[in-house]
């Protein structure tokens, strides 16, 4: 894999010409931004500042948002620039999250235990109401809130051939998710895989990111994505995706007003 020409075509399609249902794509000449109505989080997906810009873009971000009384998101790339980007983020008040690994598979060249994994009892959601199978898990996994899955993917798979919801089962209890987006471009991305941690080490994980890769390879998509932690970064490692960046995520809130 040609890194630099892939991270070119990763810039191009997901970060600066994506589009994404139910928020506004913003381009500006040094960077993309997506505004989402109140109450979702809108966020700064790419942009290209040095040293003399970026605090001015940073400022006129944090103003326009102050103004909407919304928090935002702002994430950096390894190669960004300028280097230290996320630290001026930081010093203007951004709460800096953990960095992830951008890694991206070349689905015509998949390993053979992605296209032919261990037997497990996966299903592809073909109804929203599934969606509690999903909660189920990601709640206990990560320790928050996650009701907005039942609102936001559900909305995502009445779009014809946009999101695909995998659940692993065993003896009918769901304890493994992961899902699919299929944007325009060469990249569909993959999110939130996550197992119980009582059924890890069961090649669960693998089976669900399996049954993702086998139906990007029907489609057709040249290349899956997914911003991989800790955990997942060195299961997907061995099933042939390579690192292209870091990604960190960096978000800012308003104020809350003085108490009366």
């Amino acid at each position: 894999m040609d890194v630099t020409e892939i991270l070119a075509l990763f810039d191009r399609d997901e970060r600066q010409e994506i589009a994404y249902p139910g928020m506004t794509r913003e381009v500006f000449p040094h960077l993309v931004r997506f505004v989402r109505p109140a109450p979702g989080m809108s966020f700064v997906l790419y942009s290209r500042l040095d040293e003399r810009t970026a605090d001015g873009a940073i400022a006129e971000q944090i103003e326009y948002f102050t103004r909407l009384d919304r928090p935002f998101n702002w994430k950096v790339y390894a190669h960004d620039r300028p280097a230290d980007l996320v630290q001026r983020l930081a010093a203007r008040g951004f709460v800096v999250d953990e960095t992830d690994a951008v890694m991206v598979l070349d689905v015509g060249n998949a390993p053979e235990s992605l296209l032919n994994p261990p037997a497990a009892d996966v299903r592809r959601l073909t109804d929203p109401a599934q969606l509690a199978d999903v909660v189920a898990v990601l709640e206990p996994v990560w320790e928050t809130d996650f009701t907005w899955v039942h609102e936001r993917l559900g909305s995502h798979m009445a779009i014809p051939g946009y999101l695909s919801v995998y659940v692993a089962y065993v003896a009918g209890r769901p304890v493994s998710v992961g899902w699919t987006y299929f944007n325009q471009g060469h990249f569909a991305g993959l999110w939130g895989g996550s197992t119980l941690a009582e059924y890890r080490g069961q090649g669960l994980y693998t089976a669900v990111l399996a049954a993702r890769v086998r139906e990007a390879r029907r489609r057709g998509v040249g290349y899956l994505t997914i911003d991989a932690g800790s955990m997942s970064r060195p299961i997907v490692a061995r099933h042939g995706f390579e690192v292209i960046s870091f990604a960190t995520d960096c978000t800012w809130r308003p104020a809350a007003p003085a108490p009366a």
